[in-house]
């Protein structure tokens, strides 16, 4: 029986809490995402039993009520309806949602929103400086007094000496400024005829711009020529007055003198309160911030990094870890040494030796086929599927990896190791330590530990769950056979070379639209998907990056981001190809279609063609999901 759209948008807004409650709504490929102003307000229980709702949760403030392919479109519209709410695009739900979050956590949010993009820059120049200065420091070399030294060192150097350009550019992205115009304040801070900020201790000039009015020890209109090289916080800060100045300029001025005035208003006012009042108050604060974290760092023997070292992984888990890029941005432009980074390396990489022994240790193949691969990507830095996949679910090796990157983290202190970038710990920071045998001796000392604390103590429960597809819901032991991996080189693949990897009954086996490495569903980064609430299926780790129709079907949907696409088989057998996590809030960036709803197409036909350096850049997973939305029809769905 097809559902009545209608029906279920009339029962979501009713346990919603009131029309009051609701700020904005949109939906993606599979969801209807909505900002609510009081969530106690909302009746989860019972919106989870409307039907055609397969389940909620809520995520960066907000409330994903799970609909369905296809389904949640006319849902959607059925919604706007009855509410009265206009469309909202997904950047103005975004907003909404940040907007609903608690202040001190916007302003973390804002700075990963600033730093994550630059992340690539800040790395290659790291990665370039360390390997530069390696190589100038070995003497039968003589590289350090050749011309290659020197080019290579000014490339080296570049994004590290124009910090505040490349600051000023993300930030006005982020605040929704001209970026032009934020490149514009960020070259005007670091100005050829502005004093170096380095060099400031040898003097500056001082421009008075009113005179010399004095009130208290401050003359009204005093702009220190002097440059903000080695600062950060003054520019984002500087940026965010720039975006709000103009977008309130946009609002006033008429339409035919906007071109004209705004940019001009917009810069001269700005450079006004950046140099009389912005750069001078918050580079102090700056200079303040890294002294403290510098010496919490090394105050008694360590015990300040000992105690980062064990918070560390737990902000990770908040999402709040991107607020060190502050701190690791300013001691390299101040220093041009992140002495931070000995406590993220630390701590991530007891996250590894945590996660190496659940998988040596476990008897469940299941869990041994994520702990492995989550390991070895947390001994590279990326901790997040070792934390949230394994470490964290069984809880003791989570808290060993805070035992042993604290310890670790206080060796790295006392040993006085430093590195040319950030966002590289683990074992790529390699290459931009300064200190090799130390920073080795660190890692053997968190990961040994961890692993040590987990294999000896941390000790494996049977694992009970309920078989879903039984009528009476009987307990059963879970054995999960392990998904056949799928590898080849080819950046492009005829159908035939893909494996098979979802099997309906006997009715059909699904091949895998893409060529990658297959986990089960419940593997799959994402509550909505690894729930089970839009069916069974796998998600597939691509390495390649084009989508092919997996068999001969009609397209049923195709969302307006470009991301997801619905095909329903001869059969009947319905499916979606969702390309990667929360890339619905890439608005379609980074990603073509070539089919249209209603299309009827081959096995093998193209479908999608996504670029995961774009979708890696912008800060989400590649994984792509397949499942099959109505396998509540079938008997049995399963990963082969």
């Amino acid at each position: 029986m097809a559902l009545d759209y209608r029906k279920c948008a009339e029962e979501i807004f009713a346990q919603l809490g009131g029309k009051e409650n609701l700020v904005s709504a949109a939906h993606c490929a599979t969801r209807l995402r909505l900002v609510v102003v009081d969530n106690s307000k909302v009746n989860t229980k019972a919106l989870e039993e409307v039907e055609g709702v397969k389940g909620t949760f809520e995520s960066n403030g907000q409330l994903q009520i799970i609909i369905g392919t296809g389904t949640v479109n006319k849902v959607y519209d059925e919604f706007l309806a009855i509410t009265g709410l206009t469309a909202a695009t997904k950047d103005e739900v975004k907003a909404a949602a940040a907007a609903q979050m608690p202040v001190w956590k916007r302003m973390l949010k804002t700075v990963g929103d600033v730093f994550v993009p630059i992340l690539p820059a800040i790395v290659a120049s790291g990665l370039m400086m360390g390997l530069v200065e390696a190589l100038g420091k070995i003497d039968a070399l003589n590289f350090a007094s050749t011309d290659w030294y020197g080019f290579l060192d000014m490339v080296a150097n570049t994004a590290f000496a124009y910090l505040p350009v490349i600051v000023a550019i993300s930030a006005a992205r982020v605040f929704g400024g001209n970026i032009f115009l934020g490149a514009v304040m960020g070259l005007l801070m670091i100005h050829s005829n502005l004093t170096n900020g380095w060099n400031a201790a040898q003097g500056y000039d001082v421009w008075y711009l009113f005179g010399h009015v004095e009130i208290g020890n401050y003359t009204l209109g005093q702009i220190n020529q002097l440059g903000y090289q080695g600062h950060v916080i003054p520019v984002i800060i500087s940026v965010w007055c720039m975006s709000n100045i103009e977008k309130w300029l946009h609002k006033k001025v008429p339409e035919m003198l906007d071109l004209f005035i705004t940019p001009l208003v917009t810069v001269f006012t700005t450079a006004l309160l950046t140099f009389m009042i912005i750069g001078p108050v918050f580079s102090t604060a700056e200079t303040y911030i890294l002294q403290f974290a510098q010496w919490l760092i090394t105050v008694g023997f360590g015990i300040g990094s000992l105690a980062m070292g064990a918070i560390y992984p737990i902000t990770v888990v908040m999402g709040l870890h991107h607020m060190y890029n502050v701190i690791e941005a300013g001691m390299l432009a101040d220093t041009g040494l992140n002495i931070w980074m000995p406590v993220a390396s630390a701590a991530n990489f007891a996250q590894f030796g945590a996660c190496l022994a659940v998988g040596i240790k476990t008897k469940s193949a299941k869990r041994k086929a994520v702990a492995i691969p989550s390991a070895l990507s947390a001994a590279l830095g990326i901790t997040e599927p070792a934390i949230f996949g394994v470490n964290l679910r069984l809880m003791k090796p989570f808290v060993f990896g805070m035992i042993g990157g604290a310890i670790g983290a206080m060796f790295g202190a006392i040993a006085k190791i430093g590195a040319t970038a950030y966002g590289v710990t683990g074992i790529p920071g390699y290459l931009t330590i300064n200190h090799i045998a130390p920073y080795t001796i660190m890692l053997a000392i968190a990961g040994g530990i961890a692993f040590a604390l987990t294999f000896f103590f941390w000790h494996e429960e049977v694992e009970i769950e309920e078989d879903e597809t039984s009528d009476d819901k009987a307990p059963k032991k879970v054995e999960e056979k392990a998904v056949e991996a799928v590898e080849t080189e080819a950046a492009t693949v005829s159908i035939d070379e893909l494996a098979d990897v979802i099997a309906c009954n006997k009715s059909l086996t699904v091949k895998a639209p893409v060529v990658g490495k297959a986990v089960p569903y419940t593997e799959i980064p994402d509550d909505a998907f690894s729930s089970g609430a839009l069916g069974n299926g796998v998600g597939i780790t691509p390495e390649c990056e084009e989508v092919l129709a997996p068999f001969d079907g009609e397209i049923v949907s195709v969302v307006d981001s470009k991301h997801a696409v619905g095909i329903k088989s001869k059969d009947g057998v319905e499916l979606l190809i969702h390309v990667g996590i929360d890339t619905v809030k890439m608005d379609g960036e980074g990603f073509t279609t070539f089919v249209k709803e209603g299309d009827k197409v081959k096995a093998g036909d193209k479908l999608i063609h996504f670029n995961r350096a774009a979708i890696k850049e912008a800060g989400y997973s590649d994984m792509v999901v397949v499942l099959v939305t109505n396998s509540f029809e079938y008997d049995e769905v399963k990963a082969l």
